[in-house]
């Protein structure tokens, strides 16, 4: 581990180098390629300065146990830093493990009413509130871009452009079924109604990633309906772009946030080539099988991972187990989504960790 750790140490070095260079400043992609890479890094780093200040530390503490006056004091600071020294090693030990590329991009989310009719799409703008409120608490902006919205305050769809330092690890975890458990307003004698919505979450598509024909998409200019409960736009500034239209792939991205007919029509093709880097990295790991496939790329909705039992006030995600499995509610739906996120990511890291083991405890026991 210690070389692998002198290798990160001395490419930080590299881009904090790199950051100061006129050049660099010159070309945004650069720029913003050694700035991200810098954040990635900078944790480790920070551990790693620690761990030579507390290792110096450790040494002066160990040479006052010879003097019978600081021996006790000597004593306990030892067994302080020790034990500082070995919490560092095991967070050294899991910023090692391998890293989600996508982590650090801005993110699309995507919320698609499934069964439960109109209740379901009541439960659509429950969680983009949800949402909003989290992505507030952590430093991020939701900007929704369309919304088929219900004259019951409802939405069949909305689709939402999530900005911010590391947008897309903030939400990826939420991609899948989310199943509501409540009583419905309209509900008359008081039963409890199940309903289901699909969460999508892309990593947005950064420039020069993936290429887009545009002379395979048709672009339709029309009236905006003013989505996401924003003012009615008067002009005729809202975009549909339809990718290969008539056909098997066809894809319709629509876009009627901005006031500008410019501004829609670029934010489509973002999303557009969003969706089709997504499927292209989704039949690639497809056919590859690969752990990693089932839990970051494939964008299977069809797996349960979350309900909220309202009468319990209870949310349970399905991917955890014992005491992190369950969470309140009426905290959860108000955007204190960190616990449930920090979770899922612990766990992640757990299985990364055995999974390596295991595969150096193979590699050790085939040498031998």
């Amino acid at each position: 581990m210690s070389g692998r750790l002198e290798e990160l140490a001395a490419e930080f070095g590299m881009v904090e180098r790199a950051l100061g260079d006129p050049a660099a400043l010159a070309d945004s992609r650069e720029y913003a390629r050694l700035t991200r890479r810098h954040r990635e890094l900078l944790p480790l780093v920070t551990l790693l300065r620690e761990q030579e200040g507390l290792a110096a530390d450790l040494r002066g503490a160990r040479e006052l146990l010879a003097d019978p006056d600081m021996r006790e004091l000597a004593e306990g600071e030892v067994q302080s830093i020790e034990s500082r020294l070995d919490e560092i090693s095991g967070e050294l030990e899991v910023l090692l493990l391998p890293t989600d590329p996508d982590d650090s991009k801005n993110a699309i989310l995507e919320l698609r009413a499934g069964a439960g009719g109109a209740e379901a799409g009541l439960f659509v703008m429950d969680l983009l509130r949800m949402y909003t409120r989290y992505a507030d608490s952590a430093g991020l902006k939701v900007n929704v871009l369309d919304a088929n919205e219900s004259d019951l305050g409802g939405a069949s769809k909305v689709v939402a452009e999530i900005t911010g330092e590391f947008a897309y690890r903030a939400f990826k975890w939420e991609r899948g079924v989310h199943r509501v458990q409540r009583v419905p307003a309209t509900e008359s004698q008081g039963r409890i109604h199940t309903s289901t919505v699909t969460v999508a979450v892309l990593p947005e598509v950064e420039p020069g990633e993936f290429h887009l024909d545009l002379g395979e998409v048709r672009f339709d200019v029309f009236r905006s309906q003013g989505a996401g409960g924003q003012g009615v736009n008067t002009t005729d500034s809202a975009v549909r772009a339809v990718y290969r239209p008539g056909t098997p792939d066809e894809i319709i991205v629509v876009c009627q946030d901005g006031r500008s007919q410019i501004k829609n029509k670029e934010k489509a093709i973002q999303v557009l080539t969003t969706r089709l880097a997504e499927k292209e990295r989704a039949e690639r790991e497809a056919k590859e099988r690969s752990d990693r496939a089932a839990q970051v790329g494939t964008g299977d909705r069809s797996e349960k991972i979350r309900t909220y039992n309202y009468p319990q006030n209870r949310v349970t995600d399905h991917r955890l187990e014992g005491e992190h499995k369950n969470h309140p509610l009426d905290s959860v739906i108000e955007g204190n989504l960190g616990g449930v996120v920090a979770a899922l990511a612990r766990d992640e890291k757990e299985r990364q960790l055995i999974a390596m083991s295991t595969e150096t405890g193979g590699t050790q026991h085939g040498a031998a």
